[in-house]
């Protein structure tokens, strides 16, 4: 792996990370947000609802405005925009307030999190793009890892509204990144061709081909499952199993150490047994892992350690399937990447949304209800992944790209 590869995978695994660092650090603070701002735990959620749903809807106008105006300036609104919204939140008097500064907060976040998959599609395709795809999510494993940690003391010294002073801090620690050390890829004849209404054309032509969507909701429901356990862990694990925030946040970094450790080897399991191949069995292995935790808390095996056992299996499966479906889902359109991701991650964004307000309605203070969002987010991916990844047309899709820049 040349250091060339591992530079550009650190910029923009952190570029990536900030929008996240602004859920992961956030998590611990949640039970403490409902009480400081007199609300309650539907109001408190609300609040990372509110950031999903924004990034879901901002992602739609960043990714053609990236194939547009190039990779750079739509990084630069919106860290910017992140940056004056962190401060509002920090600031915010009320409940109503943070979700509405939350919102704001995630249009400005999500620039970071769809440009980056674009560069990548940018630059390589294939078991290459799966490699740099995997590199720059271990630079970005420093969000869920190290961001609750640092989450719960920054609660400690500061109070929650530290951790909004923090996360505007790494947007402008972002915004130089992107200003002094990212390059562009996106060729001026390439942002010449896109126009408003080839977005229009190219979103049309995506929303019509079944095998990027199916790739797109196999992600969706892995990355479902994630965000229910992000939505209600810390109330599950705090409030019904008893960790301080402290304990929690180390609990939530095991799981990301798995998920992160699995993505490592995405290139090299896609050069061996093919890319589709890897999905199938990663996404098989999850689904039986999860339906094995349904299995068990539902007769009453409610127990901390079985619990953090099977996610950390689980994850692991996870992320095998996440980076590789992205990749898969890109490869075949390289002239509108930034479109197609910004696609991705809107259908994604607001299949986790979703999801998270259905689950809400059956939270009951025990485990049981994440755990059986999770086991169910699961079992739809291994469904879609059994009908998106048939072994008879293997060929025409496996880590090659059909269409080049």
């Amino acid at each position: 792996m040349t250091s060339r590869l591992f530079g550009t995978a650190l910029v923009l695994g952190l570029l990536s990370a900030v929008g996240p660092f602004a859920i992961d650090m956030y998590l611990p603070a949640l039970p403490g947000i409902q009480r400081g701002l007199h609300t309650d735990v539907d109001a408190a959620q609300m609040s990372l609802m509110a950031f999903f749903a924004a990034i879901a809807a901002g992602q739609v106008i960043y990714g053609p405005l990236s194939d547009m105006l190039g990779r750079k300036p739509p990084i630069y609104f919106g860290l910017c925009l992140f940056a004056v919204a962190s401060i509002g939140c920090a600031l915010a008097p009320d409940i109503h307030s943070l979700i509405a500064c939350r919102f704001v907060q995630g249009l400005g976040a999500c620039a970071g999190m769809v440009i980056p998959r674009a560069i990548v599609r940018d630059m390589h395709t294939g078991t290459e793009a799966a490699r740099l795809m995997a590199l720059l999510m271990l630079v970005f494993s420093v969000s869920p890892i190290l961001a609750p940690l640092t989450g719960s003391l920054v609660i400690r010294l500061a109070s929650w509204r530290g951790i909004f002073w923090v996360v505007a801090a790494a947007a402008v620690l972002g915004l130089a990144l992107a200003v002094f050390v990212l390059k562009e890829t996106r060729t001026k004849t390439q942002r010449m061709e896109s126009s408003l209404r080839s977005a229009l054309v190219s979103y049309r032509t995506l929303l019509r081909d079944r095998p990027f969507l199916g790739l797109v909701f196999i992600g969706a429901f892995g990355i479902s499952s994630f965000f229910t356990y992000l939505a209600n862990s810390s109330f599950v694990l705090i409030e019904h199993y008893g960790l301080t925030p402290t304990q929690y946040s180390l609990a939530f970094s095991v799981n990301a150490v798995s998920f992160i450790g699995a993505a490592q080897f995405t290139g090299r399991l896609g050069e061996r047994y093919g890319l589709r191949r890897v999905v199938r069995s990663a996404v098989t292995g999850y689904a039986a892992t999860m339906l094995a935790l349904f299995g068990l808390v539902a007769a009453g095996m409610d127990r901390l350690d079985l619990l953090m056992a099977l996610l950390f299996v689980g994850y692991g499966f996870l992320g095998l399937v996440i980076p590789t479906t992205a990749v898969l889902a890109l490869d075949r359109h390289g002239p509108i990447a930034g479109t197609a991701s910004a696609l991705m991650g809107t259908l994604q964004f607001v299949t986790g949304a979703l999801v998270i307000a259905v689950v809400g309605r059956f939270l009951d203070g025990s485990a049981l209800p994440m755990v059986g969002g999770i086991a169910g987010c699961s079992v739809v991916a291994f469904l879609l992944a059994r009908v998106t990844l048939r072994r008879d047309d293997e060929p025409t899709m496996d880590g090659v790209a059909v269409e080049q820049v």
